[in-house]
C-alpha cells in the first residue's frame, strides 16, 4: 500500500522509514537472500540503517557522481555532494538480488546512474529498488517496487534528507537554484 503525503506537509523521514523497513521485512521472509545497496549519500544512511534493523552482515554504497548525465554540468562538484563516499559492494553482485536504496525517487534519472555503476560491478539476477519519498515526476521508466509513501512537493523545491548525530532522519525542502 502507498501512502500519499498532503504537499503542504514535509514528509517524516522516520515514519517513511519505518514503512520502508516493514516491507523489506516482509520481502526477508518471501526472499531472504539480497543485498542492500545505498545510493551516496543519503540512500548509504538508509541501506546502512536497514541492514542493522535487518540483520545482515553488509550493506553497499554506490557513487553515482561519473554516470550522471549531468556531470559534464556539475564536474568535480557532483562527486564532493556525495561526500567523498566511493562505490564499496561488499558481496559479489554477478548473480545476486541486489536492492538498490535511496532517499528520494523524482525523475529516474539517478537511478539510472546507480544502475551502471552497479553493472560495472557485475551482472546481478535481479536488482530492485526501495526509496523513503517517491515525488513521481519522471523522465524515465523507473518505479520503485518498496516505498515509504509518494509525496508532493512544490516544483520549485527539492526535498533533502538529513542525518543526525544519532541517526535520526529528518526531511527538509529547498529552493530549486
Amino acid at each position: 500500500m502507498t501512502t500519499s503525503i498532503n504537499p503542504q506537509e514535509i514528509p517524516q523521514a522516520e515514519d517513511l522509514y519505518q514503512i520502508l523497513l516493514d516491507q523489506l521485512k516482509e520481502q526477508k521472509k518471501v526472499s531472504p537472500q539480497f543485498q542492500l545497496a545505498g545510493l551516496a549519500s543519503g540512500g548509504a544512511w538508509i541501506a546502512e540503517r536497514l541492514a542493522k534493523d535487518l540483520g545482515l552482515p553488509a550493506y553497499g554504497v554506490i557513487n553515482v557522481s561519473f554516470h550522471r548525465d549531468d556531470y559534464s554540468e556539475k564536474g568535480v562538484k557532483a562527486f564532493n555532494s556525495a561526500e567523498g563516499l566511493s562505490t564499496k559492494l561488499p558481496f559479489e553482485v554477478e548473480g545476486a538480488h541486489i536492492i538498490l536504496v535511496d532517499d528520494v525517487l523524482d525523475t529516474g534519472r539517478t537511478v539510472r546512474a546507480g544502475l551502471n555503476e552497479l553493472f560495472d560491478y557485475g551482472r546481478p539476477a535481479k536488482v530492485d529498488l526501495a526509496v523513503l519519498a517517491d515525488r513521481h515526476r519522471r523522465q524515465l521508466p523507473v518505479d520503485a517496487t518498496f516505498k515509504g509513501a509518494k509525496v508532493k512537493v512544490a516544483d520549485d523545491q527539492i526535498l533533502v534528507l538529513e542525518q543526525s548525530e544519532d541517526g535520526r532522519l529528518a526531511f527538509s525542502t529547498e529552493t530549486k537554484e
